[in-house]
Formats: structure tokens, sequence, C-alpha cells
């Protein structure tokens, strides 16, 4: 299990303790975390969960697949270098205490 951390755009921060192999973004839609909407179900097909990960961590992550920087190009809000989408990554130990903040708009 990791406890993560999400940042909504109000500012609003909530830690969850997500069990291994969870997705962040079953963590946060799971959990009423305002911001992400994941409306294809976690499948890398809507990029309505993208969110920015603590830059300090993005080496704890595996990289992002072809398909996810496929999705990247079409999010919503501003894309930047710790851009990725929350239904691929999952939780694990190695991640205890990342911090990701979530865009103002998914859509």
């Amino acid at each position: 299990m990791a406890n993560i951390t999400y940042i909504e755009a109000s500012g609003q921060s909530t830690t969850i303790n997500l069990p291994d192999g969870w997705s962040l973004m079953q963590g946060a839609t799971t959990n009423g975390i305002d911001g992400i909407l994941g409306e294809c179900g976690g499948s890398c097909a809507c990029a309505t969960c993208h969110c920015y990960v603590d830059e300090s961590r993005l080496g704890d992550i595996a990289p992002a697949s072809e398909n996810e920087l496929a999705m990247l190009e079409n999010v919503a809000a501003e894309r930047r270098p710790n851009s990725r989408l929350a239904c691929q990554i999952k939780a694990s130990p190695k991640l205890e205490g990342l911090i990701i903040s979530l865009p103002a708009v998914q859509e």
C-alpha cells in the first residue's frame, strides 16, 4: 500500500492509502477526488485523468508507454514535462508519499 496525496486545482489536499495495484485514477474516483474524471474507466483512451507528478519522483514511476504519450497529446490543460495519466500509474510501496497535482480542466 502507498499513501498518495492528491492536490486539487482548488488547493485542497487529500491523502489516500491505496492498495497495491490500484491506479491513481481508481483511488481518486473511488474517494471522490475532484479533478479526475476517468471517463474511459482506466483504459488509456480519454486523457481525463491527466495529472502532474511531483518532478522529484518521476524516476519512481515506469516511463509512459507510446499509447499514453499519444493520449497526452489530447489533454485539455497545459501539458508539462511531468504530465501523466493517473490511470497508468499503479500504487506500490515504492510510491509511498507521492504527490500529484490535478489541473483545473480535464475536458
